[in-house]
């Protein structure tokens, strides 16, 4: 890979169902829409940067087609040791439990989402907590939006001239950026309204991990 090339890779883990409720503001409680479980890996030859660390169980959910995300990561040629940096956009389980495995990385994460997810953390791991933002490496970035939790976090990138946005829990489904409506399940209603007013604009191409 040459310098400053820099891949994505989505690792799809299991599929299941959400109320609209959640997935978006004024939706049923009674509907449900099937969503899938993603994390992400950024491969930039010397760093491999996992984007959420994904579950191995996930109570309350009927999980189909499940395969755990580090047996998704390795057969996409990975091992778990090759993992450098673990992004973790916020500490709800399904995003971080599994972190265990990249006992070689440096995990990432938002200083308030930490105080609610260093439980999954073994300790001895290094952690790196931040406020607002922090730079990965010199093309990924990590910005704090506060919307679905408190400390709810994207990851944005640049690839192909354009601008990539893993966008967490921030929303959901696709069609909540088609229509302007922001996700159900909401820390700050304000803060998730204006990630969908600016993110849904065409110069960003937005990735999600329920889609």
């Amino acid at each position: 890979m040459k310098k400053n090339e820099l891949k994505l890779i989505q690792l799809k883990y299991a599929d299941s169902v959400l109320s609209e409720k959640l997935i978006f503001k004024g939706g049923s409680p009674e509907k449900f829409r099937p969503i899938t479980f993603m994390i992400y890996l950024i491969d930039m030859g010397s760093r491999k940067i996992l984007v959420d660390a994904g579950c191995d169980t996930m109570p309350g959910f009927e999980m189909k087609n499940y395969d755990k995300p580090v047996d998704v990561l390795k057969r996409h040629g990975y091992q778990p040791e090759d993992i450098t940096d673990v992004i973790i956009t916020h500490a709800h389980h399904d995003h971080i439990a599994a972190v265990h495995y990249y006992t070689a990385a440096t995990i990432h994460i938002q200083e308030d989402e930490y105080v609610k997810g260093k439980k999954y953390i073994p300790e001895g791991f290094t952690v790196r907590c931040f406020s607002d933002q922090c730079v990965i490496a010199d093309q990924v970035n990590v910005v704090n939006i506060g919307g679905h939790s408190r400390g709810s976090s994207i990851v944005i990138f640049e690839l192909n001239g354009k601008k990539q946005v893993l966008a967490g829990d921030e929303c959901y489904l696709r069609e909540c950026l088609e229509n302007q409506i922001p996700t159900g399940s909401s820390f700050c209603p304000e803060r998730s309204q204006a990630f969908i007013e600016e993110y849904s604009k065409p110069e960003y191409a937005v990735w999600l991990f329920h889609n």
